[in-house]
Order: structure tokens, then sequence, then C-alpha cells
């Protein structure tokens, strides 16, 4: 055990006696770190602060169950402020009246037909980019899959930008060609 933990130790095991210096400085030396900790999970600042005054009180009350070298005191304590916090966020959460109600929520997804008519237009327009050459059909999807601007294509194939613009107009005309048909 590092000198820093055992010192944590030796505080915790002080609060057990009901030390208030030892808790005075527990709470100095480790405060800071589990107010990151209930920060982090309850993402509301004055929440977090009510919540660590709350877990220092928990942490007064069951110093005697921490037992030396079974955990890291540091683990201990943030366990503490872990489960408290995540207990407040538990109590924030809604209890649905009935599960059922759920079956009144409509699928923001597509249909079983919405997906299979999506397949079927992936694949003609792969079929259409397919009848281009390779090197224009990787400035398509580069360009509108992809995002990359003209320069980079430009660069990315070794063309002029002007090449390069060129290339996706005509490129974007036989495809709009094929599709068509």
């Amino acid at each position: 055990m590092n000198p820093d933990a055992r010192i944590v130790a030796d505080l915790i095991a002080r609060c057990a006696l009901r030390d208030r210096a030892a808790f005075r400085t527990l709470y100095d030396r480790t405060s800071a770190k589990l107010f990151g900790v209930v920060l982090r999970i309850l993402k509301d600042r004055a929440e977090a602060e009510e919540a660590i005054q709350e877990i220092y009180i928990k942490i007064w009350q069951r110093a005697d169950r921490y037992i030396a070298g079974q955990t890291s005191p540091i683990s201990w304590l943030v366990a503490v402020a872990r489960n408290h916090a995540l207990d407040i966020v538990r109590v924030r959460r809604p209890v649905s009246e009935d599960i059922d109600i759920a079956l009144d929520i409509p699928d923001a997804g597509p249909s079983p037909e919405g997906h299979a008519q999506a397949r079927q237009e992936s694949a003609r327009i792969e079929h259409c980019l397919a009848t281009l050459e390779p090197d224009r059909a990787d400035a398509v999807r580069g360009a509108y899959l992809d995002g990359f601007s003209y320069e980079e294509l430009a660069q990315r194939h070794a063309v002029p930008i002007n090449t390069m613009r060129t290339w996706l107009r005509r490129s974007l005309i036989r495809l709009r060609e094929c599709l068509s048909l």
C-alpha cells in the first residue's frame, strides 16, 4: 500500500472511532476526487454538491465497515460515492406504470417493406457505380459518401482540381442515366 493510501486508510479507521479531526482531514484529502466521480454521474453541479455531503455522512456512519488491506481505501470511498450517485439517478427515472403503454409507441425505424426498398435502391446504386471507371466511382463515393472535398479528392487521385470536378460531374450524369432506366 502506498503512503497516501496508508494515510487515507488510517483516517478511515480513526473515523470509525468517531475522531472528528480525522474526518475533517479525510474530507479535505478526498472530497475533490469523490466530487469528480459524483459530478460525472449526476451531470449537475448543485445536485453533486448536495450528494457529496450525504456521501460523507455515509462514510462517517460506515467507516467501521472498511477493512484495511481488502480493498484500497480510495476505492472503498469511490464505491460509496458511486453507489450513492447511482441511487440518485435511479430515483430520477420515472417508473413506468404499465409496459403495455410501450405497445402504442410507433417504431421510428423503417418498416420491413421500407427496409427492403432501401436495400434494393442501394443495390441499384452499387450496380450503377460499378459501370463507372474504378477511380471515378471511388471519387464519387469519396465526395458523396465520405464527405471529401474536391481538393482532397484531387490530391488523392493525383489529378488537377478541375479534372476532379469534371470527373464528378460526368459521373453523376452517368449515374442519373443509369438509375433512370
